[in-house]
């Protein structure tokens, strides 16, 4: 799934010199934006298949994959206290599991995220020039 950012993030995932770690919790939220795409008519279930075992052989080749824990769960809620964050549940599951787990840097480009991060006093990059 291309995106105007595509070779930039591509770059930076191949050049950068940390562990890079995500949740298991990424499976999912992909796993929705395939199933919508396909709904909406934007992939068929060949491509929607082909896009899954991608991502999956990313996930297994690049990153350490972090399982949720209960305390992760509770953080996140606590992350969701101050309302005027604006991140929803699975971002704040995000930044919870970062936190739980030492992260030194979440990377995202997703600007609200990036935002909530820094009021949250969450360590947040794009990790790119954009």
């Amino acid at each position: 799934m291309p995106e105007e950012s595509s070779d930039a993030v591509e770059a930076f995932l191949r050049d950068g010199e940390d562990e890079l770690a995500t949740s298991q919790w990424t499976r999912v939220e992909l796993a929705s934006l395939v199933s919508r795409r396909v709904r909406m008519g934007e992939f068929d279930e060949v491509q929607a298949e082909a896009i899954r075992k991608t991502f999956e052989q990313l996930l297994v080749q690049s990153f350490v994959l972090l399982a949720p824990s209960v305390g992760d769960f509770v953080t996140a809620a606590q992350l969701l206290t101050p309302a005027d964050t604006g991140i929803r549940a699975g971002d704040a599951l995000h930044l919870a599991i970062a936190t739980n787990h030492g992260a030194k840097r979440v990377y995202t480009l997703d600007r609200g995220l990036l935002k909530a991060g820094e009021q949250l006093k969450v360590p947040v990059s794009s990790g790119i020039r954009w």
